[in-house]
């Protein structure tokens, strides 16, 4: 997110978190777009998600305290001790950007005890989302003892595949799902209509 106004549209229609992307390289970059002082005093109910990529810890730490962040998201090559170290500040979330044969339980496995959730996305060229689709059935082999997010090119149309993969065994620990790059007008730019029907729809019995 990179406008408050769409933030707050969000938490009117019940969203549970809102992502802001402080990574410089990134075109949806938030550190220049968006007010700490004014999102931090906002009245939101919306869950903030600060979204990083190897990003020094002092920094990190000063970032979530001038956005009010609730949660960092880590993109980055974060190792399971600088995880727990963020983890006694806030709540993290470690994103693992997965390959058709990688091995995800023993991947997933030295971070268990030093993160708080996962986010499982598809492996791509440098950092952070690719908006590329997500194999989502890698995961069901994978023993998964973590709440975690499910991303990867998750657009409106994902809506029965979507409702399928929760019925999995491997989804009881399935916590919420990612969107983005499907969902903008341009980036960082949301289409708020194109949400609430996704929303409605994914909410529909």
């Amino acid at each position: 997110m990179t406008q408050l106004e769409q933030v707050k549209k969000l938490d009117e229609m019940g969203v549970d978190f809102a992502g802001f992307i402080f990574y410089p390289k990134s075109p949806r970059y938030a550190g220049k777009q968006i007010s700490g002082e004014l999102l931090k005093k906002a009245k939101l109910r919306i869950g903030k998600v600060g979204v990083f990529v190897n990003t020094p810890y002092e920094l990190m730490m000063r970032t979530v305290d001038e956005f009010g962040l609730d949660m960092v998201q880590l993109h980055g090559d974060e190792t399971p001790r600088a995880c727990e170290q963020i983890a006694n500040y806030v709540t993290v979330i470690k994103v693992f950007r997965l390959g058709e044969n990688d091995p995800i339980s023993w991947i997933i496995k030295p971070f268990e005890e030093s993160c708080d959730m996962f986010l499982f996305d598809t492996l791509g060229v440098g950092y952070g989302g690719t908006g590329k689709k997500f194999n989502w059935d890698l995961l069901k082999p994978a023993a998964i003892d973590k709440l975690f997010f499910l991303s990867g090119g998750i657009e409106p149309e994902d809506v029965d595949k979507l409702k399928e993969f929760s019925r999995e065994e491997v989804a009881k620990k399935l916590f919420s799902f990612d969107i983005n790059s499907r969902f903008e007008i341009s980036s960082g730019v949301k289409d708020i209509q194109k949400i609430k029907l996704f929303i409605q729809s994914l909410n529909a019995k």
